[in-house]
């Protein structure tokens, strides 16, 4: 009968509501791949993450050159803590949840209808995980995964450990191999 609102609202606008600025399907895809090729060139930081730098300069300047939005640094952080929160939820029943596993061709978490009944009893708001594909999983796995603690190295109250050992032990190698070298270079 009429247009809708969506086809009538003009583009040019930002879209919010309140203070904040969705991001439509296409800008989140576009978002995700341009991560995945900033992680493949190589330029995270030592910690994980993208500088603000290489942020603003090879990935928010792409992504608004193509979509013709004007999206800051400030968009892009909140943008992230959305993706990585979403991420970190679907992450946790992989990683604390017994008898979960992850079809990457279906995009969607598998377990018996027993495991998920036990499972959203104690967490009903992650219905949906049983309920819909995540697309962006295995894109968000290499996204974030690097930058998240595991506790693969950590030590729990009450257990030993021999890392002073190990790391003397390494420091005599090292001092080993360094005189070897001194003897060579003076003969």
């Amino acid at each position: 009968m009429g247009e809708s609102h969506q086809e009538t609202q003009d583009p040019s606008q930002e879209r919010e509501k309140g203070s904040y600025i969705q991001w439509s399907p296409e800008e989140n895809k576009t978002l995700i791949n341009l991560l995945l090729d900033a992680v493949a060139s190589g330029l995270r930081d030592s910690n994980g993450t993208f500088s603000k730098f290489t942020v603003e300069r090879r990935i928010l300047s792409t992504l608004n050159r193509m979509h013709g939005y004007s999206k800051t640094y400030q968009h892009y952080s909140n943008r992230m803590k959305i993706l990585k929160t979403k991420y970190l939820n679907a992450a946790e029943l992989l990683r604390f949840s017994s008898g979960f596993g992850w079809d990457s061709t279906t995009k969607r978490f598998t377990a018996s209808k027993e495991v998920w009944a036990e499972y959203l009893k104690a967490h009903p708001k992650f219905k949906k995980f049983r309920d819909e594909t995540f697309e962006e999983f295995d894109d968000l796995k290499l996204i974030f995964d690097k930058n998240i603690a595991t506790g693969t190295n950590a030590i729990g109250l009450g257990e030993t450990t021999d890392a002073q050992t190990v790391r003397v032990a390494e420091t005599e190698k090292k001092q080993a191999k360094c005189a070897s070298f001194k003897k060579e270079t003076k003969n």
